[in-house]
């Protein structure tokens, strides 16, 4: 696929999560109804209803690309190569309990590889995307800011985020080995995004979680000049079976990160 294509897709697609984002939250505000899945993790009717929204627009859009979601059981079985895969709200904990960092993501994977990634944060109002190598950007009041990771935080730190408060062993090696000077708990694709802009320099974590979960994050994070390997340095592929991810670590640059 030609960058023409993808950024026509891409920019097709902004509206339907401003939509889907407005959605969550004015469900949020009325009072979320909770299940809980045989994983054990809560969904709502805002995952539903914005899943819904993101399916019907991709479907029109890209009508012949097949659609794995997290909220849906469609081709979950299926060894695809080209294919969508659509989180409707990453951090739903975050949704739930009314805090800010829960994000909307879809990813376009070409080859088993993502070329186009979107991620809305609705509640912080920052809308992420990318459709090619260096076309990587955040929209703000409906203009383009191009993202390049550049540091924007002091020289001589290094600024990483985690999933947890308490770091695992292996993610306190890597934060030494990095010479990290102080990390933050951040929940969802938000720390992709984070990085990208330079806000942040690193997030590790071994494996967990699924491919919906970062795909969109790597695309709009890789096209904005980060670096994403596993922990043996090797590039993530997507398509895996059930969708599992590796370990990873996400670096705003290749050297030195201070």
């Amino acid at each position: 696929m030609i960058l023409s294509q993808t950024k026509e897709i891409a920019l097709s697609l902004l509206d339907t999560f401003k939509d889907a984002g407005n959605v969550a939250l004015e469900l949020r505000a009325k009072g979320l109804k909770k299940e809980i899945k045989n994983d054990d993790t809560p969904v709502t009717n805002g995952d539903i209803e914005v899943n819904n929204l993101i399916l019907e627009s991709l479907k029109k859009i890209t009508p012949n690309i097949p659609v794995v979601s997290e909220e849906t059981a469609d081709n979950k079985n299926s060894d695809l190569n080209t294919f969508w895969l659509v989180d409707p709200i990453d951090g739903t904990y975050d949704y739930i309990h009314d805090k800010d960092e829960f994000t909307i993501n879809a990813a376009l994977i070409i080859n088993k590889r993502p070329e186009i990634g979107i991620i809305y944060a609705p509640a912080k109002e920052r809308l992420f995307y990318t459709y090619g190598k260096n076309f990587s950007f955040e929209k703000i009041d409906n203009n383009e800011r191009a993202l390049d990771c550049k540091k924007i935080t002091k020289h001589g730190e290094v600024r990483a985020v985690s999933y947890s408060d308490k770091l695992k062993p292996i993610i306190q090696k890597f934060h030494e080995k990095f010479k990290v000077t102080e990390f933050k708990k951040m929940k969802s694709s938000y720390k992709f995004c984070v990085v990208a802009t330079g806000e942040y320099d690193l997030y590790v974590a071994e494996p967990r979680a699924c491919e919906w979960d970062i795909a969109a994050g790597h695309a709009i994070l890789q096209d904005a000049g980060g670096i994403i390997t596993d922990f043996n340095g090797d590039e993530i592929l997507y398509g895996k079976e059930n969708f599992k991810n590796t370990s990873i670590i996400l670096k705003r640059i290749k050297k030195n990160l201070y």
